[in-house]
């Protein structure tokens, strides 16, 4: 088994890329936005902190629409949308809770802001089943920076390479492998035609898959070392 395992959050456990993506073409009629430009800008914000995020909307955006106006206009959609209930990713309720269950160490290692993660977490129930939740604003440096995952292995008192570690983003994964964690990516908005960074990831289709994945992996690692001695 792994000693801890980290979990990113929007994408991965909350299915609440494609909410955002969409309160962000709702923003097109009011601003002027091209909605087959917004798509892709789109998926390049994701995984990304918030500062950098804002910078990249002000540059596609340009200097004659207002930045202000269009976030505003965007957190009004989000919250409209998300009114309606935060949703979670298939298999990750039961996944979660039955490794909570078991007493395992898990942590939140996202870019969203801390507070509105862990916000979120409670309205759908699952922030009962992790130790720690690490939000974007409470790290030294922002993935794909390894800082984030080296930050929520040592919260949960563990060693990097003892956990595994489950992202849907590019930059999320770099961030998670350079860490040195037994990384997933599960991944959930992407251009098909992008391809993946090769940071030494596995991949799975749901978090189930994932996680039985980094369980027959740490099983082997310590079937190896028992053979060896």
């Amino acid at each position: 088994m792994p000693a801890a395992y980290l979990f990113d959050m929007d994408g991965l456990l909350l299915d609440t890329e494609q909410l955002t993506l969409d309160a962000f073409l709702d923003c097109a009629p009011e601003f002027d936005l091209d909605p087959e430009a917004m798509r892709p800008f789109f998926m390049g914000l994701i995984g990304t902190a918030k500062a950098q995020g804002e910078q990249m909307v002000r540059d596609f955006i340009g200097p004659d629409r207002d930045f202000v106006a269009l976030d505003q206009a965007w957190q009004h959609h989000s919250h409209k949308r998300m009114a309606k209930g935060v949703p979670v990713k298939p298999t990750v309720a039961d996944t979660l809770k039955t490794l909570h269950a078991e007493g395992h160490a898990m942590a939140v290692v996202t870019s969203t802001l801390g507070d509105k993660a862990r916000h979120h977490l409670d309205r759908v129930g699952l922030l009962p089943c992790f130790r720690a939740v690490i939000g974007g604003d409470e790290v030294r440096a922002n993935k794909p920076d390894p800082a984030p995952y080296l930050q929520g292995a040592d919260t949960l008192g563990v060693a990097a390479e003892q956990c595994a570690a489950f992202e849907d983003s590019d930059l999320g994964i770099t961030a998670a492998a350079r860490a040195g964690c037994f990384a997933v990516q599960i991944p959930d908005l992407r251009p098909a035609s992008r391809a993946f960074p090769e940071v030494g990831q596995r991949f799975a289709p749901t978090l189930k898959d994932a996680v039985a994945a980094a369980r027959a992996h740490f099983g082997q690692q310590r079937t190896r070392l028992v053979s060896t001695n």
